[in-house]
């Protein structure tokens, strides 16, 4: 069994773009569970999630299981219950009826005991969406649920099972969603609502954090002094809505959202929830109040596997992206991928590669052509995360180089062409001088895959937008001595 410090040093938030604010939320029995709560208490909480069924989940064997946490930004509870005018106020939850999930985390626990990877998908991916075209992946859930239900109420079916089976064609059109983009089976499902993530942080005690500056954003109702600060739910939940009036907009929404799952974690481990019987209550209410798992999942049976994972560990990290500022023929700013990158990308994270190359046979050498400090460590980091050995890191000092790359000795090695993929697509290049199954990644500063470092994004403009590099918030620790201070 995991000790709460094992677990807390292993938890570190480490790549770059979107961080989901809920992953501690939807896992909160979980992380009770392996920080030694009693078997019987945690029962009691897992009994009082609501659960539901039909969601085409499963079937498939990828090396892990899989599973998919999403936050809803729902004017609703669990069970379909509208939010009361109060708690509509509390959460500046505004009038909007739409059903958007702006926090989509592929959770994969390879079957191998290595450590397991968060995988974040940002909000604005343009995917292409069954039933729908292309779109939004935060629209999925929304746009089916909302189509469905009108065409059952026009069929005469009352408002309530038109909710009811409305909302389970929308949860299912995420997942075929996420399945289509990512190339794997979701196997489980769990999803959190706005009043679950206060109820939540109120059931821990309220989350410390730290501000660079002091904040009064009307929108999200963000408005905290600078410095050291314990939140509420509802101060914490506008703390990671925040968005407007940020130096760097949604990346420094990121960053906080990494910070309070940080500081989720920290509470939900500490002996004051453990050994009180109150603040036990008020998860176990919360939990099931807001909190919906798919009715296959024995969670129980989970956890127990959880200490079979090395150390415990949980990588953040998040798919790759070409242009965070994409601008569509219709006008719609989105995020676009490459498809095929993303799939070879979230595929190396079980430690299998197209061809089932074994990403521990392969070394690569990491070179900084460019600019750009610390790019070519950041970059070694993300390699070794997906299981590839590093070599060299330095300073690339063989005269210029015209863009990023792996150089090989044969554009189709194999391993050069896994190393590339993982880092989003790079181009391999044939080196003559290069030796058999040598591998050597050249940065310049076009790059704009995993690993770049924190830069403010320049806004694409004309009708060819250029590609605009995500940039990555700085690695967070659930275990480090007190709240980073943040945007």
């Amino acid at each position: 069994m995991l000790r709460p410090a094992a677990l807390l040093d292993s938890v570190r938030h480490g790549d770059r773009r979107q961080r989901g604010r809920l992953l501690a939320a939807g896992t909160a029995a979980v992380v009770l569970l392996v920080t030694g709560v009693g078997w019987h208490s945690v029962a009691t909480i897992v009994s009082s999630i609501d659960r539901i069924s039909n969601l085409g989940l499963g079937g498939a064997d990828d090396g892990s299981t899989d599973i998919l946490l999403v936050g809803v930004d729902s004017r609703t509870d669990a069970h379909g219950n509208p939010l009361s005018d109060a708690d509509r106020i509390r959460l500046h939850a505004g009038d909007d009826v739409s059903t958007n999930t702006d926090t989509i985390i592929l959770l994969r626990v390879p079957g191998d005991g290595r450590s397991a990877t968060a995988l974040s998908i940002p909000r604005d991916t343009y995917v292409d969406i069954p039933g729908v075209g292309m779109g939004k992946i935060n629209s999925a859930y929304g746009t089916t649920k909302e189509a469905a239900r009108k065409q059952l109420v026009e069929q005469g079916i009352s408002e309530a099972e038109a909710e009811r089976r409305s909302t389970l064609a929308g949860r299912q059109a995420l997942i075929k969603t996420v399945g289509q983009l990512t190339g794997v089976t979701v196997d489980h499902y769990a999803e959190i609502g706005m009043l679950g993530f206060a109820l939540l942080t109120d059931a821990v005690g309220g989350i410390p954090v730290c501000l660079n500056a002091a904040v009064d954003e009307p929108m999200s109702g963000a408005d905290f002094p600078a410095g050291p600060q314990r939140l509420n739910g509802a101060q914490a939940l506008s703390f990671v809505r925040q968005r407007h009036e940020l130096p760097r907009g949604d990346l420094d929404r990121i960053v906080r959202q990494q910070v309070f799952m940080a500081a989720l974690v920290h509470q939900m481990i500490s002996a004051q929830l453990l050994t009180s019987p109150t603040r036990l209550q008020h998860l176990s209410d919360a939990l099931g109040r807001t909190v919906v798992l798919d009715d296959g999942w024995n969670v129980l049976s989970f956890a127990r596997e959880l200490h079979d994972l090395s150390g415990g560990q949980v990588k953040f990290e998040t798919i790759p992206v070409t242009d965070i500022n994409y601008m569509t023929d219709a006008g719609q700013s989105v995020v676009r991928v490459d498809p095929d990158a993303v799939r070879a990308y979230v595929s190396a994270t079980t430690g299998r590669t197209a061809g089932g190359l074994d990403p521990a046979s392969v070394s690569a050498d990491v070179y900084n052509a460019g600019g750009v400090p610390g790019l070519a460590g950041q970059v070694a980091e993300v390699l070794a995360g997906h299981g590839y050995r590093t070599g060299t890191v330095d300073n690339w000092i063989g005269g210029p180089v015209p863009g990023s790359r792996v150089l090989a000795a044969n554009r189709d090695d194999p391993k050069a062409q896994a190393v590339a993929k993982a880092l989003g697509g790079l181009p391999v290049i044939a080196d003559p001088g290069a030796g058999q199954g040598a591998v050597r990644v050249v940065l310049t500063g076009d790059y704009s895959g995993p690993g770049l470092p924190a830069a403010t994004p320049v806004a694409s403009s004309g009708s060819e937008p250029s590609a605009v590099p995500a940039p990555a918030p700085p690695p967070l620790d659930a275990g480090q001595n007190g709240p980073k201070c943040v945007n």
